[in-house]
């Protein structure tokens, strides 16, 4: 803590008996949550504000009673007598204070919870076979804990809109809308777009866009995540799967240098969802919609799945393949340019330059990848590893040089790695000049179209690795399927590469890739995979201490 920060007061609640403290200013619900008593909610979300207005949150809540002067009535336990107020109080909207005592299950609470879900039932359609939140449905999780088990409705239901189109990316299903305004607070402060609110009273209340507006945010896709229950769904995951059928495997997102905490959903080697993961460092709760939905290509029928070596029948085993690479490679020492990826992972970016080294070159670069950031979670910078690409020194700046190299004949061999050498500023047919053009790639291009050996790389979400985004902080990427094919991860090929080049010993794991990494990284040094762990490390805050 800083010289200049304020130290926030400690409070002294009773949750369930037990005394505890939490910080001033702490709501109810979450000094509950932090005691290890679940309290159900549907309005409530951490990251918004509290509206207080589904009631599910409902607790017995009591302060100390007092003397005539004022003084808190002591028990045996030398701790404050709680007098209980006959009424339950909404846990979300209510902030703790001294001496607050708090029931999450007493019978009051029990009874009003069977209400609160009796009357959000009396309406909402009986159709979870067929809803898409179907096994992720805190409506259906509640109805079966805190509910009755029985209606005694007998009236017609209120029947509301279905399956409206109300933007680009979402359908809407007003019947199933339970009124928490979660979608509708996380446009509003957060997002930052104000177009959903709702309309008309009572039973007959409707979510909608407003007039002339659509939910047309490239963060709409986060009201999908946070809504309760199947009203607002995604149009590209609506009902291609059962998300129990689902394995989900926690990674980040490449598609910028933020590096967004995200859950990859897949199913029998196919992805068919991404979704935030909260990562209060990086990216809190939320990815935008354009980051999360590029992925089909990884899932494409177009994905390289074999080496190739030209002049010779494909598809051709791995070891010839690498073996006519390392020949080619070896073929015109002193013309010889790499160009790598900064969406390579820090293991890759490292074993490219050992290769580079062996191959006595000293003329490699990265791609950069400048765009107009957003000033929310999209960075300035279209690379996910441009820090990494720097801290091993990949990042030279001589792309130009390169590709002048290749126009003059000056290089007579290039090794391009998971890039399109057009994008660097080298023509298709400067690349017919080269001798030699060894590449490797997920999917066809210019450049592997003109390949003398084509080696099928791993996408970024069949890799482990890791990354270091814009903010100086080391991540972790994580394997959720498997590569097609003959494909294989780009440290595989390198460390083949090296070998068949100069010769060294072998590295099996990408844990003894980090290893060697770390040891002659002193911005790594004491780090391995596990202690980066699933929300990263901050390197700016190891070097300091």
């Amino acid at each position: 803590m800083s010289a200049t920060a304020t130290e926030v007061p400690m409070l002294h609640v009773q949750v369930d008996g037990e005394w505890k403290q939490f910080p001033k200013g702490t709501r109810l619900i979450e000094a509950c949550m932090k005691s290890g008593q679940f309290v159900p909610h549907y309005c409530y979300h951490p990251k918004l504000s509290s509206p207080g207005n589904c009631r599910m949150c409902l607790v017995e809540m009591g302060m100390p009673k007092m003397t005539p002067d004022r003084k808190p009535v002591l028990g045996e336990d030398g701790k404050p007598e709680i007098g209980w107020s006959p009424r339950p109080v909404i846990s979300c909207a209510t902030e703790i204070s001294e001496g607050m005592g708090v029931r999450t299950s007493s019978p009051l609470v029990e009874e009003c919870r069977k209400g609160v879900m009796e009357f959000l039932l009396i309406n909402h359609p009986l159709d979870c076979p067929i809803c898409d939140q179907a096994g992720e449905c805190r409506l259906q999780e509640f109805s079966v804990e805190y509910g009755k088990g029985e209606s005694r409705f007998v009236e017609e239901k209120v029947k509301k809109p279905k399956r409206q189109d109300i933007g680009p990316r979402i359908v809407l299903d007003d019947e199933r809308c339970i009124m928490c305004s979660r979608c509708i607070r996380f446009m509003q402060e957060v997002a930052k777009d104000d177009v959903l609110g709702f309309v008309n009273r009572g039973s007959h209340t409707t979510l909608t866009v407003y007039p002339g507006k659509s939910l047309d945010s490239n963060y709409s896709l986060n009201t999908v995540d946070i809504c309760p229950v199947g009203a607002l769904t995604s149009k590209d995951f609506r009902f291609s799967m059962r998300v129990w059928f689902l394995r989900e495997t926690k990674t980040i997102d490449v598609n910028c240098g933020t590096g967004a905490n995200i859950l990859i959903g897949s199913r029998e080697n196919v992805i068919h969802r991404i979704t935030p993961r909260e990562n209060d460092f990086v990216n809190s709760c939320w990815i935008p919609d354009n980051h999360r939905l590029n992925f089909h290509y990884v899932n494409s029928a177009e994905r390289l799945k074999d080496p190739a070596v030209r002049g010779e029948e494909s598809p051709v085993k791995w070891p010839r393949a690498i073996q006519a690479a390392a020949d080619q490679l070896r073929k015109n020492p002193g013309a010889t340019a790499l160009i790598a990826s900064a969406r390579l992972t820090n293991e890759e970016l490292f074993l490219a330059k050992r290769l580079a080294s062996a191959l006595g070159s000293e003329l490699f670069d990265v791609l950069p990848r400048p765009q107009k950031g957003d000033g929310f979670l999209i960075s300035q910078d279209g690379n996910p590893n441009t820090s990494g690409a720097k801290l091993l020194g990949l990042a030279t700046g001589r792309l130009a040089e390169i590709a002048a190299g290749v126009s003059t004949g000056k290089i007579k061999t290039l090794l391009v790695l998971g890039e399109e050498a057009t994008d660097c500023g080298i023509s298709a047919a400067d690349l017919e000049k080269l001798d030699s053009l060894v590449v490797t790639g997920i999917l066809p291009d210019q450049t592997t179209a003109r390949a003398t050996v084509l080696l099928p790389a791993a996408s970024w979400a069949e890799k482990r690795g890791t990354m270091i985004n814009i903010k100086g902080r080391i991540q972790r990427l994580n394997r959720a399927v498997s590569s097609p094919g003959q494909a294989r991860d780009d440290w595989e090929i390198l460390r083949d590469l090296i070998q068949a080049v100069g010769g060294s010993n072998g590295i099996y794991t990408i844990e003894e890739v980090f290893k060697q990494l770390a040891a002659e990284t002193p911005a790594l040094a004491g780090l391995s995979l596990g202690k980066i762990g699933d929300l990263g490390v901050d390197l700016k805050m190891t070097k300091s201490e």
